[in-house]
């Protein structure tokens, strides 16, 4: 992989304002993530449900999320991008607020499932908003400042919900709510509609029998689920490993925390190079780092040892993160730009399930050397598996751009 062969040429200009809305509405969505981290000691302290209980009513919401992602994702490609946006951050600040002072469990149940539906309907259709008004050769560097925006939102949000915590939980409900509106107020009043206009008697085409007959979407979603199952590790199997070796919970929560450090930190520095090079090997490239990160848990059983293979994996992430969204926006159809989206959404999610079940099982029976050897390993099987798929890639995204 080299900079001097990138798929597209990289376009260096002012980036739209509405583009720069969507980052603020990013952020501001991202600072008041206040309620999910803490959802299950709300449950457990201020409702009195059992632990078990808590933690159903919390995968109740990750299940909302997974089906989330496909139906942003339609309702982006047929009402619109900036419609489907307004829905999720108003839609979310009413179940929010539903959660809170919900108190029968079918009521509970029911907004915890509620607030991961409307939740995530925003991914999708920003990831298409983006790419429609963009050029290709932007889209990485505008994939990237989202990324930075969320995990510093994400990282600030994490430290003062703790503070905001101690006066009550139902503060967190009522400002992450606020939040959310504003992120909203932010779409009505600054992003205009993108969705691209279809030639005149031209329908838009049903998403899934087209995902099903397209092979090389298929692939790259499959390694994105691959990499996921990787990348959930970092909350499954890392503090479990950790504890193993006697270091206590409050290290793990530092150790993590240099995740978004990193991010923070190196991410605008190294966007802009990031663009210069080929999308699709830097993917491979990058999920390789990441699986190889992990791997690095086999030999390492302190503090600064961990720390290292956090920083190591975390640079990995900041490059697949910056370039994945454009190498999918690359290779959708233009019909169907916000369904593709909605599509690798619901794989990543379905990484999220598979990494936390596989990861800590394998730790309890075969021991974390073995369980960090095997996740290295899933690493180059996907890195090769994305290397291969290369030249589609390329192919496709030239012919995209051919005919967009």
């Amino acid at each position: 992989m080299t900079a001097a062969v990138p798929i597209v040429p990289t376009v260096s200009r002012p980036l739209p304002r509405a583009f720069w809305a969507l980052v603020v509405c990013q952020l501001v969505n991202r600072l008041g993530s206040f309620v999910q981290p803490f959802l299950v000691l709300y449950l457990t302290q201020d409702r009195h449900l059992s632990a078990g209980t808590a933690g159903a009513v919390a995968a109740a919401v990750g299940a909302g999320s997974v089906v989330s992602q496909l139906v942003g994702g339609w309702l982006a490609d047929r009402v619109g991008r900036r419609a489907t946006m307004l829905v999720c951050f108003f839609g979310t600040a009413a179940a929010l607020i539903l959660l809170g002072s919900a108190r029968s469990m079918p009521m509970i149940w029911a907004a915890a499932f509620a607030v991961g539906l409307l939740g995530d309907l925003f991914r999708p259709a920003v990831q298409a908003a983006v790419a429609d008004l963009l050029q290709p050769g932007e889209r990485v560097r505008a994939y990237g400042l989202l990324f930075w925006a969320i995990n510093l939102g994400f990282s600030v949000s994490t430290v003062s919900a703790g503070v905001l915590a101690s006066l009550g939980f139902g503060l967190l409900f009522w400002l992450n709510a606020a939040t959310s509106v504003i992120a909203g107020v932010v779409i009505w009043t600054m992003v205009p509609e993108s969705r691209p206009v279809l030639d005149e008697g031209a329908d838009r085409r049903p998403l899934l029998p087209v995902v099903l007959r397209d092979r090389v979407f298929l692939a790259v979603v499959l390694l994105q689920i691959g990499y996921a199952t990787i990348y959930f590790q970092g909350y499954s199997t890392l503090p479990l490993a950790m504890a193993r070796d006697g270091l206590p919970s409050s290290l793990y929560g530092t150790v993590i925390g240099l995740n978004g450090v990193v991010i923070v930190l190196l991410q605008p520095f190294l966007v802009k190079r990031l663009a210069s090079y080929d999308r699709p090997k830097l993917v491979a490239i990058s999920m390789l780092v990441v699986g190889l990160g992990f791997g690095l848990g086999a030999v390492v059983d302190t503090f600064w040892g961990y720390a290292l293979t956090v920083v190591v994996w975390s640079i990995g992430e900041i490059g697949f993160a910056a370039v994945i969204g454009a190498v999918f926006a690359d290779i959708a159809p233009l019909d169907l730009r916000g369904g593709y989206m909605g599509v690798t959404g619901m794989a990543f999610g379905v990484g999220t399930v598979i990494g936390p079940l596989a990861g800590p099982n394998s730790l309890q029976h075969f021991g974390a050397t073995t369980t960090w050897i095997g996740v290295a390993l899933l690493g180059v099987v996907i890195f090769i598996g994305q290397w291969l798929l290369v030249p589609a890639l390329h192919a496709r995204a030239a012919a995209n751009a051919a005919t967009a």
